[in-house]
Formats: C-alpha cells, structure tokens, sequence
C-alpha cells in the first residue's frame, strides 16, 4: 500500500468506527495481510490474554479502557516489564473517544480525539514498513556563532578593504585564528577566557591597537616555550599551539570601537557547545560571492548531513549495535571494523561532512565500549578520513576542524571513562588533500587495500551545464572523453558520481551524494545513468527537498541524495517528506521500477499528430512588433495589416501580452516592399544577418523578409509552452487560429484534433513531463522529442476521442468564463477556479480511462503504469522494425 491509499483507509475507518472490530479495522488500513489479523482475531498472535487488550509482539500493545484516566494508564505501560519483554513498536490506548499512542522506537507520542485520527495516520506509518527518518535539531550554538561571526565581518569591513583576494584571504585566515582561540578558552587548551580577558585588559577601547596585540600573539603560539625568551607573563601563559595554524604571518585588519566589542562579545558565548564545522559558516560569510558560487562551498547543517550519512552507513552501523547488545564477541567485531572503516569526502570543502562522520562513529565507538563493560582505548584515527578540496584556505580549514572535533570527542570520552589524550602540540589530522577531485586520481588520494570498507560521500559543487568555466570544460573533458557521448550536456557534479561508480565497483564500498534534481531529469539521465548502472545500482535515494545552510543568507536549493552501491539483494529504499519506503529498485528517475532510459525521439512513439517548435525570426527585432509599434504601423499604412499576423510565443500566449509579426509571402513581396515602413524594417532585418558570424545566418540576409525557420502551416494550431513554471498542475496550453504565428519560445501542433488537447493537457501527460523534462532553472522544459515523442498512449477508439472532446470544450468554456484573467493567473495553484479544478479532474479521469478501467490514486502508480507501457511499446516497435526488415528482404528462389 502507499501512503495514499493508507490516508484514505484510515479516514473511511473513522467514518464509521465499530468498537468490536477497531483495532483489526484499524492494522488492516496499514496493509497487515488478512490471514495475520485473523490469527489475531483468534487468539494465536495475541499474547495478552486479558479483555479488551492485544500484545501483538514487536508491533503494537493495545488496551481499551474507560475507567482509568488514559495519560496514567499509557505512562504505566510504557515501564510494565510485562508489555515492554514484548518489544511492541507502538503502544496504544483508547476510550474510543481519545486515543493516546507511544512509539516506542522513536519517543514520539500522539494524543488525538479518536474521529481525528485520520490527520495523523502518518505517525503509525511504520506498521506499513515505512520509517519516519529522524535527524537533528540545528545545534542553537551553532547558529548563535555564525550569527556573531557575521556581525563582525560585516564591521570589520566597515574600516577594511576586501576588495582583493590577497585582502579576503587574509581576513578568513584571522577570523579561523580568532575562532580557534574561543574555542581553545573554552575546552581546556587555553585557561578560562585566556584570550578574551587579553582583549579587554591589554588593548585600548577604541580598537587602536588590537591589530598588533594579535599580532604579536599569534607569532608567541606559533614559538615553542624554549624559543620564546623573555615575555610578559600574560603573553607567556598562552601555550604552543603548533599545527599549522600561526604559522604564516598574514596581514591583521584595523579595528574600531566597536568591532573590538563585538570580538569581547563573541568571546562571552560557550564557544565549546559549538560544532567545529561551524567553520564552513564563517567561510561563507566571508569568501566572496563570485568565489562562493564557482566553488559550490557553503556549511551544510547537520541534519542535512545526517541525511547522506545515516543511510550510507550510520544506520548499519547502529543496528549492528543494537543486534550485539549482550555479544562481547559481536560487539568487539563491530568496534574492529569502526577502526578500519575509511570515509572519503572528494569535495570536503572545510570539512563538514567528514567532521560529522567522525563525531558520529565516536558516539557509536562510547556506547560499545560501554556496553562491553571492558577499558577499551579509542581506536576511530583522523587517518581514517580522507578529502579532496579544490580551495586552499578550505582545506586548511577542514584539517583543523576535524583537529577541533577530535579534541571535543576526547573529552567527551575523558568524561565518559576518565582517560584521555593531551590537547596541545596540535598534530596532522586527516588526510585531507589540495587538488581537483575531478583530475586527481581518487585511489592515489584514498588507496584501495583488499579487505578495505570505505565509504564516499559529500555534497560536490552543482553547476549547470552552460555556466561552466574553461577550466571545468577541461575537467569535464578529462573525465568522460572516449567514456560517454553527450557530456557536454551533464551538469558538473556528473563527474563525482561517475569516478565514484568506477572506485566503489567490486569493492566493499558504497557512496552517496547532494546533487539538484537535474541530473536526474531529461536528457541527462539517458547520457549519465546507462553507465552508471550498467555496474552498480541505486541503493536509497531521498526524492526532491529544500537543502537550507546556516550561513547568514541561509540559502536554500532544490535537491536529491542519491546512494549507490554494488549489486546487493539487501533492501532499497526511498525517503520521501523523511518517511522511508522499502522498493523493489530505484530507476535514474528515481522511481521504484525497472531501469528504464527515456531517449529523445524524432517521431512520436505513439499514433498522435507531429509537434514541433514554432517559426524563429533571427532577425535581430525587425520582423515582430510590440502593441505600440504594431498600432502605429497600421495607423500609417493601413494596407500593411495584409502583411501582419499575430506572433506568440510561452510567455505572450500564457501572460496575453499581444505581439505581432511581419509575414510576407513570397508572391506578395513586391507588393508589400511599397509600403516605406514595411521595407525599412526587411532592410534592418538584412542588415543584421550580413553581420552576423554564422555562416548559415549570412546565407539568410538573401531572404530578409522570411522567418529564419518557418514551420508555421496556414491552420489552426495548439500551442505548446516550452517553459512553465513548476508551480503550475498543468501546463496551460490552448488553441489559436490560423492567423496566428507560434514562436520558436512554443511547440505547435497542426491541424490537430480537440482529443490531443485533452491528452497532453492531462495528469497522466504532466505525470511523465515532471518525469522526464529538463529544467531552466525550476521551471518545467517541455521538450518535444523527450516529452511528446516519448508519451506512452495506446490508440483508442472514437467514443473515447470524443469523450476527450467533450472535456476539451468543457475547459476551454471555463476559462472563457472568466476571460478577464490570464492562463498565468487562472493557473496559479492558489487562485485557480474551482469550476476549472474540476473540468481538469474530469479531464484527468476521461484520459485515465484511456489507459484502464481503474482510475489512478498516485503520481507515483502513473508512472509506474506509463514506464511500463513505454518499455512495452519501445518492444513492440522494435518487433515491427525487425519484421520490416525480414519482410523486405528478397526470397530465394525454390531449386
């Protein structure tokens, strides 16, 4: 069952509730089999012999009572060794007026009136097999940091040039200073507020000598004791600190009043309830935007990272746990391979992912050795992780933020069992390395070792096709040049998904990246993924969902996490609004069916009448007119309207902004050229194809009064957007007249049927568009040859092409009802008319009758149905094509 159908049953349970059969009723809605709620029913699985009350073991314990106040009776369950030996996952009590629920896995509980039930079936989702993922809440210190961090940017800018990268490097590298020596007050490297207390009582208030105060600190950290001769005491008391980290002088910045005040401040915070990776939040509060973009760096939140994580490895490893508890043996083997387990992030950027990872399996590493009951040193090595990172300081970064996380970890396991390791000198950590993920050769950076578990995974830069540097064309040449055709079409995280397929390849390693939706959509998909999953396949994959960061603009993308692995019968699963859902497999489309690669095509698969782009002018403006200009022309040249038709194109024909076009004949030039204006214009036209660099665009100056490409046929049409906005249900599409030209900004179809219309404007059709359409930016690409070429639909007879018709009419008549609005306006979701809902529903249901009796209750069953069809159609023309071919070949003569 999908989540769906599970709404609904539960909604019909509430409707009419019998109190006999409730909690039977009830199971039944989340897909229990009825031979399982029958041996319920008679006693053989419930281990409660009580009335009134099921123990159903490692599912559900439920009691009814109307005695007893049910908050009471839940709190003294949920501790009653006799329910809990059971392990049930839900514990559920009810009145049949109030119901009061517990999972028992997670700590959520629920309390609702009983008839509102139906609002929070999702809370017992798992009984369908689907989890509820559950991350992190943002640590407050975290975002109270960066916060503080960028109100001090923001001033010390005030009185300091950043103007030059030299400039801007050299106040990241004071600010990591900075962020270090709070952090070092504040965990036992330095005394209590040592380095703030410095501050406020040996430099002047007005922040005139700050500068050379950190100055001369920042050398005396970087000098062993036996170096640094004679101090002042307050100087000498700051240990050596070694590392890297003072080593090289950078230029200081001037400070004023209140810039030294808000250092003072940031100093007051509890800078050791941070996490280390709250450095990648400074560094983007300070790179440069340009810088930023290029690079894709930005701090990522940790439960963002946890959702890349947890499904890799993290959950494994915590199952394992809890499957050993009570093991020595089992639980020593699982600490072995927490020891040995490598972790590779080829674009680390400061280390957010990695330092995460590593906090984690430290966490993990305490509760073994706390359930072995045995003093078990910690054996989790920063030699475990591995990183690529393009950008110097950020990797300079990365190194001494998994220093800081090893540090914080130490004392938390100090605190834990009373041993611990010295914090200072600082020592390498992380083989973390300076280069190009894309041209380095990732088994140099992370060497592959038999018997070695390594795990990939990090968030690479994202950047689109067309907006790559030269230098990123060259990397994406190094890459998939003689590999695979089309690469010029990939976005630039391609490369860390294919180099990763190729490393994880007949290993035990798995990986697991952030990527946009894109590569996952239109043509990419038939160019990445027949590679990639010609050797290993998705293992999990979280659908579409807004990854938000915690720098100061706190930007959001539209993304998807995808995990792959190595051929594995292990489960597959899909996170969706953080419910996983065990599938069967996990297409490129990241659909649960079979590996199918949707190609453009030149034709339609199926019996519909051919789409193609509307007419392009390549005339540099002259042969279209605005409103104004069209009213004027005709004003003065009457005759000129002979010559003039209307022009539309995505955005004129969905917004009804009027434009017009010049559209002359052949046979009618001679005549059209008398009119001054009208030759004017033909002559700009001409003008501006002699200059232009394309050969085939100067061959085109001999005709100046044509279109560069005309597809325009005297009939009427439907007009097809080629963008729209992902907002949208449907694509607002619509007849026009013969007298109208359609834009190279449109598809058109020509002499076309009503029914068509029905079709390619229903659910089922923009089902497989969000499917299988590219992106500009969010917004839907319709593309004639992957999206109408490719539709799948079988013919039908006439009585259900007239059915269409009938509701193509019906459609267009509401939209004329309220001809005062735009297609944009009548087809916003929020102000669309509920007469026009409803035409579409009706609509929808006729073209799903189409394809079969019942109707369809998901996106995701439409898509399964049609990739189905389509494979099945692809078959049977493969079928005809070699028939074709054996029927045309000549027969032998009989001897």
């Amino acid at each position: 069952m999908n989540v769906t159908q599970i709404g609904q049953s539960v909604e019909d349970l509430v409707k009419s509730i019998n109190e006999e059969s409730f909690f039977y009723d009830f199971i039944s809605c989340f897909g229990t089999p009825k031979a399982t709620v029958k041996r319920l029913q008679e006693g053989g699985l419930n281990l409660s012999k009580n009335h009134g009350e099921i123990l159903w073991k490692k599912k559900v314990f439920f009691r009814v009572s109307n005695s007893i106040d049910l908050h009471l009776l839940i709190d003294s369950i949920k501790s009653d060794p006799k329910v809990t030996g059971h392990s049930p996952r839900f514990i559920i009590v009810t009145d049949y007026e109030t119901l009061l629920s517990i999972d028992t896995k997670t700590g959520d509980s629920l309390d609702t009136p009983l008839l509102e039930l139906d609002r929070h079936f999702d809370f017992f989702l798992p009984l369908a097999g689907m989890e509820k993922a559950q991350h992190q809440f943002e640590n407050p210190a975290d975002v109270k940091a960066a916060e503080r961090m960028g109100k001090l940017y923001d001033e010390i800018k005030k009185d300091n040039s950043t103007d030059t990268e030299a400039e801007v490097h050299d106040l990241n590298v004071f600010l990591t200073r900075l962020l270090f020596c709070f952090f070092a007050e504040d965990t036992n490297i330095f005394e209590k507020s040592q380095f703030t207390h410095s501050v406020i009582n040996h430099t002047q208030d007005d922040g005139s000598d700050l500068d050379s105060h950190f100055e001369r600190l920042f050398q005396i950290m970087n000098l062993p004791n036996s170096d640094r001769g004679s101090l002042p005491a307050y100087l000498d008391a700051f240990p050596y600190v070694n590392g890297g980290l003072f080593r090289n002088q950078h230029g200081l910045p001037k400070f004023s009043r209140k810039s030294r005040q808000l250092i003072i401040e940031s100093g007051e915070l509890d800078w050791s309830a941070i996490n280390p990776d709250i450095f990648g939040s400074m560094i983007q509060a300070v790179i440069t935007p340009e810088h930023r973009g290029g690079l894709g760096m930005h701090y990522t939140s940790v439960p963002n990272i946890m959702k890349v994580i947890e499904p890799l490895f993290l959950n494994d490893f915590n199952e394992e746990f809890e499957a050993s508890k009570g093991n020595p043996k089992a639980l020593r083997f699982l600490l072995n391979r927490l020891w040995k387990t490598k972790y590779f992030d080829p674009a680390c950027g400061s280390g957010n992912f990695l330092i995460i990872a590593y906090k984690e399996l430290r966490k993990l590493e305490m509760k073994i050795i706390k359930e072995l009951k045995e003093m078990v040193l910690s054996n989790i090595s920063l030699s475990q992780f591995y990183g690529i990172e393009f950008d110097d300081f950020a990797h300079e970064v990365a190194i001494l933020s998994l220093w800081l996380a090893e540090h914080q970890m130490n004392q938390l396991f100090f605190k834990e069992f009373g041993i611990g390791k010295p914090a200072l000198p600082l020592t390498s950590s992380g083989s973390i390395v300076h280069g190009n993920a894309c041209r380095l050769i990732w088994e140099n950076v992370c060497p592959k070792v038999i018997n070695d578990e390594i795990y990939i995974f990090g968030n690479p830069p994202y950047l689109g096709a067309r907006l790559l540097s030269d230098s990123q064309k060259e990397d994406m040449e190094l890459v998939f040049k003689g590999n695979l055709n089309g690469y010029n079409d990939l976005d630039y995280i391609a490369p860390w998904f294919f180099k990763a397929s190729n490393y994880i390849l007949n290993i035990n390693s798995k990986c697991a990246f952030v990527s946009t939706n894109s590569i996952c959509q239109g043509s990419q998909v038939s160019i990445l993924w027949p590679s990639i999953l010609n050797n290993v396949e998705i293992d999990f994959v979280h659908k579409s969902f807004k990854w938000t960061n915690n720098a100061k603009s706190n930007a959001a993308v539209i993304v998807i996490i995808i995990g792959l692995r190595n051929n594995s019968a292990k489960p597959k699963y899909m996170y969706e609004n953080n419910i996983r859902i065990g599938v069967n497999n996990i297409n490129s489309y990241l659909i649960n069916g079979e590996n199918i690669f949707i190609y453009s095509r030149r034709t339609p698969l199926s019996k519909l009448p051919e789409m193609n782009f509307g007419s392009m002018p390549n005339d540099g403006g002259f042969l279209t007119l605005s409103e104004e200009e069209y009213t004027e022309l005709i004003s003065s040249e009457p005759k000129s309207t002979n010559y003039i038709k209307k022009f539309a194109g995505s955005k004129e024909f969905i917004n009804n902004s009027p434009r017009w076009c010049i559209w002359i004949e052949e046979s009618d030039l001679h005549e059209a050229l008398k009119i001054k204006r009208i030759e004017q214009r033909v002559n700009q036209v001409k003008n501006h194809r002699e200059k232009s660099d394309r050969e085939a665009t100067n061959l085109l100056s001999n005709v100046p009064y044509k279109f560069a490409e005309i597809r325009y046929k005297k009939s009427n049409s439907i007009i097809v957007p080629a963008t729209s906005s992902e907002r949208r249900e449907y694509i607002p599409i619509g007849f026009l007249n013969e007298e109208t030209v359609i834009s190279n900004s449109a598809n058109a179809i020509y002499d076309s049927e009503p029914w068509v219309f029905a079709l390619i404007n229903s659910k089922m059709h923009m089902t497989w568009l969000r499917a299988v359409a590219g992106r500009l930016k969010s917004d839907y690409r319709y593309s004639t040859a992957l999206c109408y070429n490719t539709f799948p639909f079988l013919c039908v007879n006439e009585n259900l092409k007239l059915d269409l018709n009938r509701y193509t009419f019906l459609i267009l008549e509401q939209r004329e009802k309220h001809s005062e609005k735009t297609l944009a306006q009548l087809y916003d979701p929020d102000k669309m008319p509920d007469s026009l809902k409803d035409a579409h529903h009706q609509l929808d249901l006729a073209v799903e009758r189409c394809y079969r009796s019942k109707p369809f209750e998901s996106d995701e069953e439409r898509l399964e149905y049609l990739f189905k069809l389509y494979e099945q159609m692809i078959e049977e023309e493969k079928s005809r094509g070699t028939l074709f071919e054996m029927e045309s070949k000549p027969k032998k003569k009989k001897k």
